[in-house]
């Protein structure tokens, strides 16, 4: 099956994640990596997908996340780099240790989490994405009691691996989540 449309992947997405912020973080996710497509040269349509699926597990199968996803990207005939991205972004958890090896799967790991802090700051800052400052996002960001479950150390390795600073990063995030407002 060829990497599904938009329409189609969100189907999926609503078949197989039932929690309102998990959809929502979906689609965050995939509006952000969906921008750094355009900065790397990549697939918006593969990375945009990539960022909509990389959880549909997680709401069904928490303990082992991402495992049951990866499998039916792969019975699905999803791209290589898709597969590849949804196992890296789960680096450190379940078992899985494979780091990033290309700049989707970079932009994952480091995007994900980071979704999480600007989503929790939203919450008691009524602001619009794109209106966040990012000095107020890097704040939080080294605030381990906000958004306490968020890990800070997947967005510093994803940075890492995508080649940009944390400033760099939330900004970028900032930008591309504008549009999502």
């Amino acid at each position: 099956m060829p990497l599904p449309a938009k329409d189609e992947a969100l189907q999926l997405l609503e078949q197989h994640v039932a929690d309102d912020y998990q959809r929502y973080h979906a689609r965050m996710v995939a509006t952000a990596l969906e921008g750094y497509a355009s900065l790397f040269q990549g697939d918006p349509h593969l990375w945009f997908i990539t960022g909509l699926l990389h959880d549909i597990d997680f709401e069904k199968h928490p303990g082992t996340h991402p495992r049951e996803s990866l499998g039916w990207f792969q019975s699905w005939d999803y791209p290589e780099d898709l597969i590849h991205a949804v196992e890296a972004h789960a680096h450190g958890y379940n078992g899985f240790t494979t780091l990033p090896r290309t700049k989707l799967a970079a932009a994952l790991l480091a995007t994900d989490e980071l979704c999480g802090i600007f989503y929790a700051y939203r919450k008691l800052n009524p602001v619009r994405y794109g209106e966040m400052k990012a000095s107020s996002i890097k704040k939080k960001v080294k605030d381990p009691a906000f958004a306490a479950k968020v890990d800070r150390a997947t967005i510093t390795t994803g940075c890492e691996h995508l080649g940009v600073t944390l400033d760099d990063h939330i900004a970028n995030v900032s930008k591309f989540l504008a549009a999502f407002d």
